[in-house]
């Protein structure tokens, strides 16, 4: 072709360029629209075809029983009742036991190891472990409780001593092999005085616990006494020191465990000088219960199951 009848190209200019650019989206805006349009409005045409329009004396029926039920669950929901139980009585309710403690409490303090009850029918645990530390007078004979409680008596003799009085702990823990000794000893002493073997082994565990009966063979039982009485007898309850234990052992976790009147439940008699860790706030529970260890574990029992 000759170049004079060759097309004039012109280069469009920037401002024709975006509005070839726009008016090319519009029309694809406008397309999409229109199918959208039509795609939905056949869909409901086909739906209210398959639907049957209700008539006036349905409308004015009763709904079935499968909607009133769904009807009425999110009524519920959506708007409580107030004549629902508040969850502070229900709480309350979970408490009502000579302890006021729910079941998860009790089950919990059972569980407690500062709490294991050792006695005449309760062997210590085989699987009980802990570690000890020294806090017995230059006299005492088992100079040793569990770390926990041996913190819990230096702090309480620390406060006695600020109020004038002492406390020594004079016998703590007990090795199992120890009290197999203690018990031994005791056995020997009464077939020495002519009794047979059961009789004198039932009379010994009377006065020495059998090995692993013993709360001294957990650690946390620790016989106290002052230089104002240092026997480990009845005599320590007229002093200085004991009273001022009544007043404020409980205060680091301590308490009496062989109270006055409670022989029938421990099967120990009274004595004042025998003192047990159990935790700050579980001595607090047992002390404003009033009970004996031995029936403070029983209700627990009963409340948790």
């Amino acid at each position: 072709m000759d170049q004079q009848h060759r097309p004039t190209h012109r280069r469009l200019t920037r401002a024709e360029v975006r509005r070839r650019r726009r008016s090319r989206a519009i029309r694809r805006v406008a397309g999409l629209t229109a199918v959208v349009c039509l795609v939905v409005g056949g869909a409901a045409f086909l739906l209210n075809r398959k639907a049957p329009v209700p008539s006036a004396s349905a409308a004015g029926a009763p709904a079935s029983s499968a909607d009133s039920e769904t009807n009425g669950l999110l009524t519920d929901r959506l708007f409580p009742s107030s004549t629902a139980e508040p969850a502070s009585e229900v709480v309350e309710e979970s408490r009502c036991n000579a302890l006021g403690l729910t079941k998860a409490e009790a089950a919990a303090l059972l569980a407690d190891p500062m709490m294991v009850l050792v006695n005449h029918t309760n062997k210590m645990p085989d699987n009980y472990t802990f570690d000890t530390k020294e806090c017995g007078s230059q006299t005492a004979v088992n100079k040793t409780l569990q770390t926990p409680a041996c913190d819990a008596f230096l702090e309480m003799q620390k406060a006695a001593a600020a109020d004038g009085v002492t406390v020594w702990m004079q016998s703590g823990y007990r090795s199992v092999k120890y009290q197999t000794g203690l018990y031994e000893r005791k056995t020997k002493y009464y077939t020495d005085r002519g009794y047979d073997t059961a009789t004198a082994k039932e009379m010994a565990a009377a006065v020495v616990n059998p090995p692993g009966y013993s709360e001294h063979n957990c650690g946390l039982a620790a016989d106290l006494n002052s230089p104002e009485h240092t026997g480990l007898d009845e005599g320590f309850e007229n002093t200085t020191a004991f009273r001022w234990l009544c007043e404020h052992a409980v205060e680091y976790g301590f308490i009496l465990r062989y109270p006055k009147g409670a022989e029938d439940k421990t099967e120990i008699t009274y004595e004042p000088w025998h003192w047990r860790y159990v935790g700050r706030e579980n001595a607090a529970k047992i002390s404003a219960s009033g009970l004996c260890f031995e029936d403070y574990i029983a209700q627990l029992h009963a409340i948790a199951g």
